[in-house]
């Protein structure tokens, strides 16, 4: 006789609940499809390229948008990711008494240096079936940039990759971005 073992999924509730109880460390976890996964270690280069885009993007969407760095949005009941990288429509309030959620987004930023299948994979599907309507990953180790936009049904209708040398324009945001200027230190 085998026995069945059943995994128990958490709602983002229940997920919040023991972060506010001290269940849960302060960085390092996010809930996934009803599952508490350990995100990768943040490494000089991700913690530097996130401070920069995060500098450059707040000078660039001024008040047309608000810029939040590792911010946890509510994807869905069982869903609550936390991106490099979140720009959303600007209230006044900042969000203060409101989780984000996947309407209130412009776009979508991850900073991939050891984690770039699961950002480019997982993270790609999981924004497009919440309908993010654009997700950048920014790939360190090759020095690109994937794009994607136009979510539809699940998935991402147009994607591009844009290499050192080009202009990335974003979908929905007056927003251009000389990739060379991402690789320069």
């Amino acid at each position: 006789m085998s026995v069945q073992i059943q995994r128990r999924l958490f709602t983002v509730s229940e997920y919040n609940k023991m972060a506010e109880a001290g269940i849960l460390p302060e960085r390092g976890v996010e809930l996934i499809n009803g599952e508490i996964i350990n995100m990768s270690p943040i490494g000089i280069r991700h913690n530097a390229m996130v401070s920069k885009l995060n500098r450059f993007l707040v000078e660039q969407v001024g008040q047309n948008a608000l810029v939040f760095p590792q911010c946890a949005f509510m994807a869905s009941e069982f869903t609550q990711p936390e991106p490099d990288l979140a720009l959303a429509k600007f209230r006044s309030d900042y969000y203060v008494n409101a989780m984000l959620r996947s309407t209130d987004l412009f776009l979508l930023i991850e900073v991939s240096d050891t984690t770039f299948n699961y950002d480019n994979k997982v993270k790609r599907d999981l924004y497009a079936a919440v309908g993010v309507s654009e997700y950048w990953v920014v790939d360190l180790n090759k020095q690109k940039v994937h794009t994607y936009w136009d979510s539809q049904e699940g998935s991402y209708q147009n994607s591009r990759v844009y290499k050192k040398g080009e202009t990335l324009y974003a979908q929905q945001l007056d927003l251009t971005l000389q990739t060379d200027w991402l690789w320069t230190w």
